[in-house]
């Protein structure tokens, strides 16, 4: 019988994790460098991969790339398969991590639904669900050949729930059309390439709740009181959940979404 330990090993392994840049990113990063896996960190031209390399080669010694992609570009993304599978070094993981959040600024997005832009939306399903859809499809050949291929999606609560408009009152953030719907996709496409894809690769997804980024403060005193665990996520919250879906430890598990939101979709 396998240990934990062995279980949760992911040396000889490689993961790609999409917004890789980013903070949940690196901490997913961070957190399967610990267990061994070799690193390709995917994001925006202009990211900051240089100190996340780093930090992963010198503290955990393993390999780590670097790709820069812009994932509205399907030519930009067929770039970035071809530099991946050119290497020849496979893929064990990915991780369709990345996902448009837009901003207060951007045109057609923070605002009433009936001024909501489609070319805002139509970006947004770009990257949130298109770009998950294409990079599965296209990897789907190493995933198959890897030990223990998986891979994991990065919903969200509001894939699967309404938006509460009570918590947004007087702030400037908000709750975009085009941002659930993607995610509640994503979240569809994990439980639809689960079943197409098995028994040869694993399919599951994490449901973020709110993270803290030191939004208003009426908004996270709203949120945390709407959360049973009275509190917003930290990145470091999500460490084990990534941990436990992309190494041997979850082997019989497929198919599924895991909140990790302190609680915040039992009522």
């Amino acid at each position: 019988m396998a240990t934990l330990r062995e279980l949760s090993d992911m040396s000889g392994r490689r993961v790609l994790i999409t917004g890789g840049a980013g903070h949940l990113g690196r901490v997913m990063a961070e957190t399967l460098a610990e267990l061994g896996a070799s690193i390709v960190l995917l994001d925006r031209p202009g990211a900051q991969f240089e100190n996340i390399q780093h930090d992963l080669i010198h503290k955990w010694e393993v390999d780590c790339l670097g790709i820069e992609c812009d994932l509205e570009s399907e030519e930009e993304r067929n770039h970035a398969i071809q530099e991946i599978k050119s290497d020849g070094k496979g893929l064990s993981c990915l991780i369709n991590n990345a996902a448009f959040g837009g901003t207060t600024a951007l045109e057609g997005w923070v605002t009433p639904f009936e001024t909501q832009l489609l070319a805002t939306w139509r970006r947004t399903l770009e990257v949130n669900l298109t770009a998950p859809f294409h990079f599965s499809q296209a990897f789907t050949p190493e995933l198959r050949a890897a030990k223990g291929g998986n891979i994991i999606n990065i919903t969200s609560i509001y894939g699967e729930l309404g938006p509460d408009w009570r918590l947004y009152a007087g702030t400037k953030i908000g709750n975009p059309a085009a941002y659930g719907a993607s995610k509640g996709g994503l979240a569809q496409l994990t439980r639809w390439l689960a079943t197409t894809l098995a028994p040869d690769i694993r399919v599951n997804a994490i449901s973020p709740g709110g993270v803290f980024r030191n939004q208003p403060e009426a908004f996270v005193k709203r949120y945390v009181s709407r959360t049973p665990l009275n509190r917003m996520a930290t990145e470091d919250d999500f460490r084990a959940a990534v941990a436990y879906l992309s190494s041997d430890q979850s082997a019989y598990v497929s198919g599924q979404v895991i909140s990790v939101d302190g609680g915040w979709n039992a009522w």
